[in-house]
């Protein structure tokens, strides 16, 4: 078939298709011209807007079939790239990116893969889309590019990603663990915020050998809060200060038996009183919020002759048993509690409140029934499990369950 016309010996243009929206996906597509005797639907216009999936190819149809001049726009609707080849896939024409648009055209018709002219024609519009190069920490509001912090709250432990550029993270669960991505994968001038607005300790911790303010982790109380931003090495925070103030409150509650959970606002409270409306019924637990704390308890709870005990705890680690009518300083490392004291510096001598049989004023920890304490006037005791098994009087000593396994 000749496609020389007869009236001038100069070659016919095709047809013109002036429109083509397409899809491929994960394929090839080979185009045809417009011109009779085409047997397929796919052909050539002179605007294409082209979407595709996956690894997607356009090919143009052969360049000795037209004339120098024949062009076509071709637009990327898509989010992926795609490559534009001629005849058969021989060779790359160009490669459009998501949201641009490329205009080529016919310089040599003389072989079937042709001579092809580019002329880049950006985004597709006659000024910036704003749309298109808004990434992280970006938003498109009209044609302009404007600041974007979006807030994301978690209970969960998280580790952060190159994504979370420029956005707040706001902790909402107990303690929990925010683990930062490595620094020298989102490089210099990546950052992100962080609040604790939960109720236990927020540890934010780093991969890898990284550091944040020159340690490996770095603990945020609840109410903290701080920007954290990347030197492609370390990581440094802006704005993490702790609170200056040392005005101290006391929280008095009233408890029965049983379990009680403090809230955030009780556990602000480093000095805490518990009382009884009456006589305690069984020991009691107090639950206090898994944070880095120091608490001054004094358990003044009545319990008749069984004088129960009031135990701290976060729930896990080591718990610390207060006896009626003892005080004590704990400190919470934010899962054990330990005694405060374990040497009176400067003290002199040491006083003891007189205890009973059931809470001796001096007992262990694992059994708070056994121990030493003072029944009355002139007289020291010693109680097992409970029971007053030994007294020493100005009068002399007395043993009610008497010697065993020997004697004196």
């Amino acid at each position: 078939m000749s496609y020389n016309s007869p009236f001038t010996g100069t070659v016919i243009q095709p047809t013109d298709v002036s429109y083509r929206d397409i899809t491929i996906t994960n394929t090839t597509l080979q185009l045809e011209w417009p011109i009779n005797g085409t047997t397929t639907g796919d052909v050539a216009a002179r605007i294409m807007e082209v979407a595709t999936t996956g690894v997607s190819e356009l090919w143009m149809p052969p360049a000795n079939q037209t004339s120098v001049g024949n062009d076509a726009l071709i637009r990327n609707t898509g989010g992926e790239n795609f490559t534009v080849k001629d005849f058969a896939g021989i060779n790359t024409i160009v490669t459009v990116l998501p949201g641009e648009a490329q205009y080529i055209y016919l310089t040599d018709t003389s072989t079937e893969e042709g001579i092809w002219g580019i002329i880049a024609f950006g985004t597709g519009t006659s000024s910036a889309d704003a749309a298109t190069l808004a990434g992280y920490g970006l938003v498109a509001s009209g044609l302009t590019l404007n600041q974007s912090s979006p807030v994301t709250t978690f209970s969960s432990s998280y580790s952060a990603v190159a994504a979370d550029r420029a956005a707040l993270y706001a902790w909402t669960g107990g303690a929990g663990t925010l683990t930062l991505p490595l620094a020298s994968v989102v490089g210099n001038n990546w950052f992100m915020q962080v609040r604790n607005a939960g109720t236990g300790l927020l540890t934010v911790a780093c991969a890898g050998s990284d550091v944040f303010n020159s340690s490996a982790t770095v603990g945020l109380q609840p109410s903290d809060s701080c920007l954290i931003a990347s030197s492609g090495v370390a990581f440094y925070s802006v704005g993490l200060g702790k609170s200056t103030q040392f005005n101290f409150s006391q929280l008095v509650k009233t408890v029965a038996t049983g379990s009680y959970t403090l809230t955030s606002s009780e556990a602000s409270n480093v000095i805490q009183k518990y009382v009884s409306s009456g006589d305690l019924t069984g020991n009691v637990t107090i639950i206090v919020p898994p944070t880095i704390q120091v608490y001054y308890i004094q358990n003044a709870t009545t319990g008749g002759a069984s004088s129960f005990t009031v135990t701290i705890s976060t729930g896990s680690g080591a718990t610390a048993t207060i006896s009626a009518g003892a005080q004590a300083t704990l400190i919470c490392d934010s899962i054990n509690l330990v005694n405060a004291n374990t040497v009176l510096a400067g003290s002199t001598s040491i006083s003891l409140i007189n205890g009973t049989v059931g809470a001796p004023s001096l007992n262990f920890s694992s059994e708070t029934s056994t121990g030493i304490y003072r029944a009355g006037s002139g007289e020291f005791d010693i109680a097992i499990l409970g029971v007053k098994q030994f007294a020493l009087l100005a009068t002399g000593a007395v043993i009610p369950s008497g010697l065993s396994g020997g004697s004196f």
